[in-house]
């Protein structure tokens, strides 16, 4: 059955079966997964987000939809080339490549605030194998946009494109200007190892939320090692992210910088159970006199992260977490997740809102066939994270990339629940997600919802509870029907419309809209925050 999968993923990728292919991750492309992933027969590796495709790993369960229409004796060129085919793709005996054009254009309209948004992208892929051992992966995107409003409020608040780079235009204009890339190259020498080096995102856990690592801040620069070891994965990564918040040395050095290390060990008990163990560590990069830099002592890629963090007597900042799964029933899944940036037990027990003691956690179910109907893939999910968790002295050190959040999009100091719902029918496609979260904001002083505020500017050490400040509640509501015409990038024409509100005592801000374009890609663009 694994075998069969795999051969149907790499047909869709027009990949050889010796090959290792790279799968990028989208939350939504993944939940179609459900069937394959998390029913009580198998036993996969889930909660490591991208993979390096093989037959022991993460396989897809889209071959019905990369067959509709395929005909390749009959179709013309430009028919399978539209609707079924890459527009570039080679297969030979020790090598395979494709290439994409991949554009999304959208129009919509804000209708709280009189605005018409628009998206202009143009972007390309390209992928592909050498022998049996090397795969790359990578893509790029020029944009230009005019975004709603609270998302052009976010965006000149911090200058930075949700999820991707600084903003060239800057506060001053209402258009928007960017562009990113990424690249990935991966050597599988055997069963055991596999090394990666990239310029991407990486995701831990089972939820459309991790807090733990997730794909919400920008692309960074890494190099991971993973270890599979019959029912256990072992992942090892050292990266390099950015601080554009940071008064920069010189114009010549950039964005200031700091780095982190990773571990992640996924073990699967059994069929139904799956326990994980993650820790990690950020540290800034050289000062002004260029101290520091890299610490050769986070490169042993098998240390408990927190003990040498501890033992060097540095000013790190250490994170440790957990995760789980267990398969309830054959089509209903358990996850959660637990993660302790700093913990005092006796505060925890005294009541008395410590403002040490920083974690956060997650609890889900997930699933597939819902109600007895066949495709239809749901998740619903609650997220808590305490005032001051991921934050530290400064933001050179706290748990962020390119001034968003290593994990939660909201930061900390917030309760969170969601749903997310989609089911396909031949060539239509259809999604539905809710979102309801109460949190503090900051007003006029530090309540621990931004981490990018220094921790030693609270105003006091107790008296903090999650939600504290100033009391907002939120709420988001997203639908979308689309017509998929290539389901190989994912060509489609998409019509969405969403409902945001942010309400507290000193303001209600509304946006409803109503987006329509043709899209393409998988890649996950997060504005439910």
């Amino acid at each position: 059955m694994k075998r069969n999968l795999f051969s149907l993923l790499l047909t869709l990728a027009g990949l050889s079966a010796s090959a290792q292919q790279i799968i990028p991750y989208s939350y939504s492309q993944y939940q179609k997964l459900n069937k394959s992933l998390y029913s009580k027969d198998t036993r996969f590796h889930t909660s490591l987000r991208p993979t390096i495709g093989d037959d022991t790993t993460i396989v897809r369960q889209l071959d019905s939809l990369s067959m509709i229409g395929t005909d390749r004796v009959r179709n013309p060129w430009a028919t399978r080339k539209l609707f079924n085919e890459h527009l570039v793709e080679i297969n030979k005996e020790d090598f395979s490549v494709y290439l994409d054009f991949l554009p999304d254009f959208q129009i919509g309209r804000d209708t709280e605030h009189k605005i018409t948004t628009w998206l202009n992208t143009r972007g390309y892929q390209v992928g592909g194998t050498i022998g049996k051992k090397f795969s790359f992966y990578t893509s790029g995107f020029e944009n230009q946009s005019r975004f709603n409003n609270y998302l052009t409020n976010y965006i000149n608040s911090i200058g930075v494109i949700p999820g991707m780079v600084n903003d060239k235009f800057g506060a001053n204009k209402n258009t928007k200007d960017w562009a990113y890339a990424t690249a990935v190259v991966n050597f599988t020498p055997n069963k055991f190892f596999s090394f990666t080096l990239g310029h991407d995102k990486n995701f831990v856990g089972d939820g459309y939320r991790s807090m733990l690592l997730s794909d919400v801040s920008a692309s960074y620069p890494f190099f991971k090692i993973v270890t599979t070891l019959g029912n256990v994965k072992y992942m090892t990564m050292w990266a390099q992210f950015q601080d554009p918040l940071s008064q920069q040395f010189s114009y010549d050095n950039g964005f200031r910088k700091k780095w982190g290390a990773f571990h992640y060990l996924d073990w699967n008990v059994n069929n139904r159970l799956s326990l994980g163990f993650f820790d990690s560590i950020i540290w800034q990069d050289a000062d002004a006199t260029g101290k520091r830099g890299f610490d050769v002592s986070y490169l042993n890629p098998v240390i408990f992260l927190r003990t040498v963090e501890g033992m060097n007597g540095s000013p790190d900042n250490a994170l440790i977490g957990f995760t789980g799964k267990y398969k309830l029933l054959n089509n209903l899944t358990v996850y959660g997740q637990w993660a302790i940036d700093e913990f005092t037990a006796k505060e925890v027990f005294s009541n008395k809102g410590y403002w040490g003691n920083k974690f956060a956690y997650q609890l889900g179910v997930k699933g597939f066939d819902a109600f007895k109907v066949a495709g239809l893939n749901y998740l619903a999910e609650f997220n808590m994270a305490r005032p001051f968790t991921y934050s530290q002295r400064t933001s050179l050190l706290n748990y962020g990339n390119y001034a968003e959040a290593l994990a939660h999009p909201m930061g900390a100091n917030f309760r969170e629940v969601l749903t997310i719902w989609n089911y396909q029918y031949n060539k239509w496609a259809f999604s539905a997600q809710a979102n309801y979260a109460r949190y503090g904001l900051d007003n006029g002083q530090n309540v621990g919802k931004d981490i990018n505020e220094p921790y030693d500017t609270r105003t006091g050490q107790y008296g903090y509870k999650t939600g504290g400040g100033l009391k907002t509640n939120f709420m988001y509501l997203d639908g979308r029907v689309s017509y998929v015409l290539n389901p190989k990038y994912n060509l489609r024409l998409e019509l969405g419309g969403i409902y945001r509100q942010e309400k507290n005592s000193l303001s209600n801000d509304k946006t409803t809209m109503v987006t329509f374009g043709l899209r393409s890609t998988f890649r996950n663009i997060y504005q439910d925050f």
